[in-house]
Order: C-alpha cells, then sequence, then structure tokens
C-alpha cells in the first residue's frame, strides 16, 4: 500500500486539528514542533498503544476493530459525520475494491418527471455531483449561461465543483462564495469515502487540484459536511439578489443521486423574483452584465442595467426591453 491512504490523512488531519487544552491535556513539554496533539497524546486518549495507533496513521494497520474505530473517534471529537466517514475509510482500508470504469450515469424517466412537475428551481445531481438535468428555472436560476442541453451529453454535463471553482460567473452568482465551496467540498469528501476507486471522480479531484489552489486548501483540510439545506443570497445577473433555501433531497431508487430544490417563502419578494425569472423565460440570454432579449431571428442587447429589470414589472414573449 502505497503511503498512508484516505484513512491516514483523515486521521492526520484531525489529529492536527485539536490543541492539548481542546481534550483536557496540559502541555508541560517542551516547543511543540506539530501542529496538534502528538501521536502519543491521542493513543493515551483513545487507550491504544503508540505503535499501533502510528501503524494506523501510517496505512499499515488494516484491522481496526469498530471498538478501537470509537476510542479514536472520542479523543479526536469527531461529530456524527466524520464518525462514519472514519468507519467507511476504515472498512475501505480492510477491503479495497477493485478498480472499474463506472458507466454514464442515467436519469431514470420517473425522476425526469418528477424534476418537470416541480415549480421551484430544481436540478438532480450524480453521485460525482454531475448535473444530470434540470428544469427550466433551475438552469436560468444557476447556469443560465450554460446549454440548458448539455446535461443530456455524459462528456458535457456541467459539474457543480468545476462550475463553482473554474467558472466566473458562479462565482459572482453566490454573495457567500466561500461558504458555498465549503460545503460542496465537504460533501465531495463523503463521495470519495464511499467510492475511493471511482477514476471520473479522482479525474474531478486531480483537474481541481491543478486548477484551483482554494480548492487545494479546502480539500487538504479534510473536513466533512453532507449537504441538506441551506440558504444562499445570490447576485443574479437578471433578477438581481434573491435568496433560496437549497435543499438536498435524496431520490429512493437511485442511491447516488440527490434532488436539489431552490424554495423561498411564499410571498416574499425573492419568490417575486422567481416568478418574474420564469415569466421571462427563455426570451432573456445573458451577456455580462447586461441582458439580450431575443426579437425575430436576432438578439439586442438590454441597454439598462441588469439589476433594474426587476423593476420592470411585466415581462412580454418577443417584447425588448429598451
Amino acid at each position: 500500500m502505497d503511503g498512508p491512504g484516505p484513512l491516514g490523512d483523515f486521521l492526520r488531519a484531525r489529529r492536527a486539528r485539536l490543541r492539548p487544552e481542546d481534550v483536557g491535556l496540559r502541555d508541560l513539554g517542551p516547543r511543540r514542533r506539530v501542529a496538534g496533539l502528538r501521536r502519543e497524546e491521542l493513543a493515551q486518549l483513545a487507550g491504544v498503544s503508540v505503535s499501533y495507533y502510528t501503524r494506523l496513521e501510517q496505512g499499515m494497520s488494516r484491522g481496526a476493530s469498530a471498538e478501537v474505530l470509537d476510542a479514536i473517534a472520542r479523543a479526536l471529537l469527531l461529530d456524527d459525520h466524520e464518525r462514519d466517514h472514519l468507519g467507511r475509510l476504515a472498512g475501505i482500508a480492510r477491503h479495497k475494491p477493485r478498480a472499474r470504469r463506472p458507466r454514464p450515469e442515467k436519469l431514470h424517466d420517473e425522476t425526469r418527471d418528477l424534476l418537470r412537475t416541480i415549480e421551484a428551481p430544481a436540478l438532480v445531481l450524480g453521485r460525482r455531483s454531475d448535473i444530470l438535468a434540470w428544469n427550466g428555472l433551475g438552469h436560468a436560476l444557476l447556469a443560465g449561461h450554460l446549454d440548458f442541453h448539455a446535461p443530456a451529453d455524459p462528456a458535457r454535463r456541467p459539474n457543480i465543483g468545476r462550475m463553482l471553482f473554474l467558472d466566473p460567473h458562479n462565482r459572482e452568482l453566490y454573495v457567500d462564495w466561500k461558504r458555498k465551496i465549503r460545503a460542496v467540498v465537504g460533501n465531495l469528501r463523503i463521495t470519495v469515502g464511499r467510492h475511493p476507486d471511482d477514476p471520473l471522480l479522482a479525474e474531478l479531484i486531480g483537474e481541481l487540484t491543478m486548477k484551483s489552489p482554494e480548492f487545494v486548501a479546502l480539500w487538504g483540510d479534510h473536513r466533512v459536511q453532507p449537504c441538506d439545506a441551506a440558504a444562499y443570497e445570490l447576485h443574479h445577473p437578471v433578477v438581481g439578489t434573491v435568496t433560496v433555501t437549497q435543499q438536498t433531497l435524496s431520490i429512493a431508487r437511485s442511491p447516488d443521486q440527490l434532488l436539489i430544490v431552490c424554495t423561498t417563502p411564499a410571498g416574499s419578494a425573492d419568490a417575486q423574483a422567481l416568478a418574474l425569472l420564469r415569466q421571462a423565460g427563455s426570451c432573456l440570454v445573458v451577456h455580462g452584465d447586461r441582458v439580450a432579449v431575443r426579437v425575430g431571428e436576432g438578439e439586442r442587447a438590454a441597454e439598462r442595467p441588469v439589476e433594474r429589470f426587476r423593476d420592470d414589472g411585466d415581462v412580454r414573449r418577443d417584447q425588448p426591453v429598451v
């Protein structure tokens, strides 16, 4: 086994996060040369030998029992999500699966039908955070600058990770972009723990590592964070500032796929903004900080800032904004 592997990396990162005073230890020794707890301190807290814990962290031992893992989790002050992640990594170290080239992910017709019936902005993500499908409003809200039909082609599918780290549009879309990317990386960590030998997932991690220093910093922290429900303020190029709650729902017949629905409080200004975006439909095209409106066979650029469009009230198809 080359290197400590995911289990050793995770244990080292969590150990470096803790200070002696966090776990009730007094630091009476010489100046510490490394951040966080020493291996011997962690082993003492977990009730295991230093040599055993060192082998575990270095990837030289694959037989950790549930009791030992539980003791280490307590010593590291892991939360429930991190405990689950530790258990998955330990299981992978014991039974390393054979790597296979995965088939392109497919969307069940029933899931597509469900997506079509949802009026709120919605999209379906695959296990690598590839966008497998979106409804019209989900596309207009989160990625109107991309081809609506791209998710249908596995070779062109947008990926949430690539969009957030490598696409300037998405960096500008999220007002608190750093909070959003932390959530995406935390969830990606969980995915890697579940599918450590997925070559397409490894390619994604490698690409983001090469192209985004922000990703490198977050990935090295080894934090795990499942996506559930979180409110995000968006600076949309058409309707201006709008806050939506992105709710993540599991799909029973496709365990690796997630349905993301963006909701707003009924009757709120944010709900009105989405209604306006829905009404505008496909007649609008975003060009940087300007809006183009389809008129006949061509496009005519709006001559007012897009932030004012939200105040203009009614929008009719094939009518220019001038």
